[in-house]
């Protein structure tokens, strides 16, 4: 992203790229969705397919954590209650996963709450419950 100053001028980008490791870990997140999909199709619980695309990360070499709990800390008490992610591949990369036929406005922001709590910069939201899986992913970057 570039930023023009009110003189004209442009700033450099004020973001911090992704590095190379989570921007390879994104693509066989969404290789893992597309074989999973192509696969199963739509129309099976959320559960099957969580199943199935950590079986495919796992198998491509990824280490792979499922239904992790996170800690929230908030004035400095921490609660080991706080988040439950649904897939973080080598503790970096956040997957949230649905197989709903409605798309809720509030996954988004609860994918944006785990990347930010967890400290953590890229997560996918995949909704497997779609004719066409390209429509079913959506990645965010902090």
């Amino acid at each position: 992203m570039t930023q023009i100053k009110e003189d004209g001028n442009s700033v450099k980008n004020i973001y911090k790229s992704l590095t190379e490791e989570e921007e390879i870990i994104g693509k066989a997140i969404v290789n893992a969705a597309y074989i999973v999909h192509k696969t199963l199709g739509p129309g099976l619980l959320e559960k099957v397919y969580e199943i199935c695309f950590c079986h495919v990360l796992t198998k491509n070499g990824y280490l792979v954590k499922r239904q992790i709990d996170i800690p929230i800390v908030f004035d400095n008490i921490i609660f080991k209650e706080g988040l439950r992610l649904d897939v973080l591949v080598n503790d970096m990369v956040i997957c949230e996963l649905k197989a709903l036929e409605t798309v809720n406005p509030v996954w988004e922001a609860q994918l944006l709450s785990h990347l930010k709590l967890s400290e953590k910069r890229l997560g996918y939201l995949i909704n497997f419950n779609v004719p066409l899986i390209k429509d079913g992913i959506r990645r965010m970057v902090l």
